[in-house]
Formats: C-alpha cells, sequence, structure tokens
C-alpha cells in the first residue's frame, strides 16, 4: 500500500487516481498510524511552504515522515514536496524544512520576459541513470508550476535539470530511498504516469 500523505494542501484526489492507474494500492490519509503501516509514502503539495509545514507538524505528520524515512521506507515528493524535503525555504521568510536533503529553496531571479511561476511544458535532462527515469526519453516534457527551485549543496542528489530562462535548476532529486520532483507526473500524461509507474516497481521490489 502507498500513502498519498494528506495534510490539507495539493491536488490528492488526481496523484491517488494516477497512481491506481499505474496498478497501485493507494490510501489517501493523514492517519499517523495508516502513514507508518503504509509500504511507501507519496508527499504532494501546492501551495505555500510554511503553510504546508505549520499543517505537517499539525497533523503530527512531520516527524513521521522523517522517522520513516530514516528507517528505509521510499518516498516520493512532488512539486511543494520536493521543496519540502529541504533544510529552509525563503518563501514568505525564512522557514525550516524537513532537513531530508541538504540545501534550500529560493526564488527565481530572472529577466522580466521570463513569467513567474514557471508554468507549463518544459523539458528535464538527465544528471544520471536512475531506476525512476526508465523508459523516459532524454529531454523529455512534464508540467511545471512553481515560483521557487531547490537548490541541493550536494550534485550528486541531482536526478534532472531543467532550463526555464538561462537557469538550470533542478527538477528532480534521488538520494537512497527519497525520490521527488518539481514538476507535477500526475499531469504530464504518459512520460508522468511512466515515472509513477517506475516508483511503484520500486516499492514492489523492496518489498
Amino acid at each position: 500500500m502507498i500513502a498519498v500523505i494528506d495534510y490539507g494542501m495539493g491536488n490528492l484526489r488526481s496523484v491517488g487516481k494516477a497512481l491506481e492507474y499505474v496498478g497501485a494500492d493507494v490510501v489517501i490519509t493523514g492517519e499517523p498510524s495508516k502513514l507508518k503501516d503504509s509500504r511507501a509514502l507519496v508527499l504532494p503539495g501546492v501551495g505555500a511552504f510554511r503553510d504546508a509545514v505549520k499543517n505537517l507538524k499539525g497533523k503530527g505528520i512531520w516527524d513521521v515522515v522523517i522517522e520513516e524515512v530514516k528507517k528505509g521506507k521510499p518516498l516520493l515528493g512532488i512539486c511543494l514536496g520536493l521543496q519540502l524535503l529541504f533544510e529552509k525555504s525563503y518563501e514568505f521568510g525564512e522557514t525550516e524544512g524537513l532537513g531530508l536533503i541538504k540545501g534550500e529553496v529560493i526564488k527565481f531571479n530572472l529577466p522580466p520576459e521570463f513569467k513567474i511561476p514557471h508554468m507549463g511544458w518544459n523539458q528535464v535532462f538527465k544528471k544520471k541513470e536512475s531506476p525512476l527515469l526508465e523508459g523516459i526519453k532524454e529531454g523529455e516534457f512534464f508540467y511545471f508550476v512553481h515560483s521557487y527551485y531547490v537548490k541541493p549543496e550536494e550534485e550528486g542528489v541531482v536526478l534532472t535539470k531543467t532550463d526555464y530562462g538561462g537557469l538550470f535548476f533542478t527538477s528532480s532529486i534521488e538520494k537512497d530511498n527519497v525520490f521527488a520532483t518539481q514538476f507535477h507526473p500526475e499531469k504530464s500524461q504518459r512520460a508522468g504516469l511512466k515515472l509513477l509507474e517506475n516508483f511503484v516497481k520500486l516499492v514492489k521490489a523492496q518489498a
């Protein structure tokens, strides 16, 4: 069972349906006990970093995510769910993140002709090979909506990069049992479903 974490922020239903479509047994829950009982976690998110931190802590989910990941449970972060994995964000002031990945979350600073948020389809370019990207071609298009991006401290965690306004930002990461994407696989049609299918395969292989 894969648990999609419900903390009051994110397009949970579309993420859950996409995972079910590629063969996962899915529960959408914010109950710590059910999160602990799951075989993997998916941390989605849309909105402000600070609000997400407040909700995760308020629902008793914050520590559970950290503990379960440290035990080796697979986790897939999506959009804000990627950013929350880092040590801190500067959105609406400095806010501490989960700290599972070293680095920070900063705002785009681009020429005025490049609109913020970065919204729509854009290409991802692989920095290393990963089972998560199996069957996904180099330069594949995925769907993005974000005004901030992650800046990892360790280049080795970077899975893909994406060019926006001449800035090649980190668009997905992988470290041990932690995977995360800035783009929305559940909105990215065939390529997004393939990535989710790959994550489900990883989870099943670990069981």
